[in-house]
């Protein structure tokens, strides 16, 4: 019913940038929120940033000041990542909160994952 999209991702060096996009499609009625997660080899699955339809948002401290996410339009997120870091690798995923056509809750939806690796 719902397809995430996900593009950028790769291998840069520390200090490096990289932008991770993310489209939403299908029977989609409303976009209540989007974002980017997180998950690292061992570790748990962790929010990075996360936009609502009001466009406030909210970082993980470890990202703020170095990261930014936006709505490109109703159906895109997008995250740049500046000043990127080892600690920033991981696969990130992309998250969108959403009711969809002929519904009245909400439902949450993953991306299939992207991979980020900084190399120090």
């Amino acid at each position: 019913q719902v397809q995430l999209v996900e593009s950028g991702g790769g291998l840069v060096q520390a200090g490096g940038s990289l932008r991770l996009s993310c489209l939403a499609s299908g029977s989609i009625f409303s976009i209540h929120a989007m974002g980017w997660y997180r998950q690292a080899p061992g570790k748990q699955r962790e929010l990075v940033a996360i936009i609502s339809s009001g466009s406030r948002t909210n970082y993980a401290e470890s990202v703020k000041g170095r990261f930014t996410i936006s709505r490109d339009n109703a159906n895109t997120v997008t995250l740049q990542m500046n000043s990127l870091k080892p600690d920033d690798t991981a696969v990130y995923y992309c998250y969108v909160d959403l009711i969809l056509r002929n519904s009245d809750h909400l439902t949450d939806y993953w991306g299939q994952g992207t991979q980020v690796t900084v190399s120090s």
